[in-house]
């Protein structure tokens, strides 16, 4: 994203256009290109599998926010800092990454969240019941003929919810740090 947001280079216009038309394809219509990746690879029944497409699936979406959240910094700070003699990393890592902490804390979260609620690709691609994401073996326990126990898929439930509130709760105070950060020293 800050590569977008502050540089002009051949394919820029083009890449952003490929991420947006990513972006617009539903995953349900890939489902079978991901079924034979997986084939191909041996990658079905394999978190790892499954986790590399949550990855590759999250980048045009997490590019296109942090462009536009990087589009918000000024650039009048990276001419300062350049003029002061800062190189582009210490440019990216004192001045401009602080003041976007609140994005990539968002982003942290929705990237923790995404596959606790995911079924559909988790369901297609994980076999095996002892491999099974959280969601997919709820949605399994409470289709179960024999086991309709409600209190228990309402504690699985809770259970999911647990670690999304302590990472908002870790993450909570970057989503108002960056608002003032990274432009005054100290």
């Amino acid at each position: 994203g800050y590569t977008y947001s502050r540089y002009r280079f051949a394919g820029r216009k083009s890449s952003l256009m490929v991420f947006l038309i990513v972006q617009m394809v539903p995953t349900m219509s890939a489902l079978t290109a991901f079924y034979v990746m997986g084939l191909l690879a041996n990658g079905l029944d394999s978190f790892w599998f499954l986790t590399l497409i949550y990855i590759g699936g999250g980048i045009p979406m997490n590019t296109w926010l942090m462009k536009g959240y990087f589009d918000t910094v000024p650039i009048d700070l990276d001419e300062s800092a350049k003029l002061d003699g800062a190189g582009h990393f210490r440019i990216f890592w004192q001045i401009v990454l602080p003041l976007v902490k609140p994005m990539v804390a968002v982003q942290a979260l929705w990237a923790f969240m995404g596959p606790f609620g995911e079924f559909l690709l988790a369901r297609f691609l994980l076999r095996s019941q002892e491999r099974l994401t959280v969601a997919v073996g709820l949605q399994t326990f409470i289709n179960d003929a024999r086991n309709q126990r409600v209190a228990l898929f309402a504690a699985g439930a809770i259970l999911i919810a647990v670690p999304i509130a302590a990472l908002f709760f870790f993450l909570q105070k970057y989503f108002v740090s960056g608002l003032t950060s990274g432009g005054t020293k100290g």
